[in-house]
């Protein structure tokens, strides 16, 4: 499975509530960009969202789109429903900042001060209050429209390793504490002025609320191997192998190569800069040239899917470049479903992530996950 990690293709209907009603990533950035993705077009992608162009008269992979159910838009409950774990209750948001006594009692703890406590942009926090922290050591913290609390340090004043343990201190205050979603660590570096965030990052979140499908496949002795940050966000929980990577390059490389020497298991692959570096960034240009440097290594990646095995490429969420504001947003997801010997039908508009997971662990023979719909009868 591949997660394009905020590759949306339309808002949610309930996309209102969260301000996302006009949102298609996807969508919008073909809108801006022509993209030269043809491997994504001969599966049937523009069949799905709006690309330009005529569609293919016949596609090369079974397509839907899917509509999520948990409470939220990030990618700790996308990827939790998509591995059959639906979430009822939104993570608290903190859109004031947390609580002083949370923040005094993490300063505290790692004995030193910080600075910001407030909601904002992480590459416009770091350039606000850089110089601030290169002279009093004190780390950034900060949050977002999702349940998280971010700390950001320069590298050549809090090392990553000293940052991670802080990241840890913050875990028990903030998601043991008062229930945040997760910590997510934000390493950067450069002069003030140039301040960049580097590969670093690193996700602390809560455990799912249930037994996944990589629970399940791993009690069943089959390999579970995890690419990018996809470990962090179940907190190594039903993974055998978890593989690091620095950029979305490296994680197709890596499911490349891991898809050559398994013969039967699960591997799920995040290629979160589509999120992190470009969405966020409302970067358009960079989204559509990260999503023309997939489809060129997709191109590659399919001849290694065997007679037997099923390649399902989808998305966690949205974030959609071309609105205002960089935060995640409500939206569809796509469904591509790549095998040998499935029928490349329409799935149509499936109500749950989670279809995924219970599809999957059908196919694998594995017991069910606790949501879902499987559409395994139907390829």
């Amino acid at each position: 499975m591949i997660v394009l990690d905020g590759a949306g293709i339309g808002a949610l209907p309930d996309a209102v509530l969260y301000g996302d009603e006009h949102s298609n990533t996807i969508g919008n950035v073909a809108k801006r960009v022509s993209l030269a993705i043809p491997t994504l077009r001969a599966l049937g992608l523009g069949s799905l969202v709006e690309l330009g162009g005529s569609c293919p008269a016949r596609r090369q992979a079974a397509i839907g789109k899917m509509a999520e159910v948990s409470a939220g838009k990030d990618s700790v409950t996308g990827h939790w429903e998509l591995m059959g774990v639906t979430t009822t209750h939104a993570f608290p948001v903190f859109p004031n900042g947390f609580p002083e006594s949370s923040i005094n009692e993490f300063e505290q703890k790692i004995g030193r001060s910080i600075i910001g406590n407030v909601a904002a942009s992480g590459t416009e926090i770091i350039q606000k209050l850089g110089a601030e922290h290169l002279s009093t050591g004190s780390p950034i913290v900060y949050t977002s429209a999702d349940s998280v609390c971010q700390i950001a340090a320069h590298e050549d004043v809090i090392p990553v390793d000293l940052l991670y343990r802080f990241c840890e201190t913050a875990y028990d205050v903030m998601v043991e504490g008062i229930g945040v979603g997760r910590v997510i660590a934000r390493p950067f570096t450069g002069p003030i002025g140039s301040f960049r965030r580097t590969a670093q990052r690193r996700d602390f979140a809560q455990p799912p609320s249930g037994l996944t499908l990589l629970d399940r496949v791993h009690a069943e002795g089959l390999p579970v191997v995890a690419i990018g940050k996809v470990s962090d966000l179940f907190t190594g929980r039903g993974i055998s192998e978890s593989v690091h990577t620095d950029c979305d390059d490296e994680v197709m490389t890596a499911l490349n190569s891991s898809m050559r020497k398994t013969t039967r298991g699960l591997l799920v692959a995040n290629c979160v800069d589509f999120d992190t570096v470009y969405g966020h960034r409302n970067d358009v240009v960079g989204y559509a040239a990260n999503l023309e440097r997939f489809d060129r290594h997709l191109l590659e990646l399919l001849p290694c899917v065997g007679p037997n095995d099923l390649l399902v490429i989808t998305a966690d969420h949205g974030n959609d470049p071309t609105t205002p504001g960089s935060d995640h947003s409500r939206e569809y997801v796509p469904l591509l479903v790549v095998g040998r010997k499935i029928r490349n039908i329409d799935l149509g508009v499936r109500h749950s992530f989670a279809d995924v997971g219970q599809t999957l662990s059908q196919a694998l023979g594995v017991p069910s996950v606790d949501s879902g719909e499987s559409f395994i009868d139907a390829l």
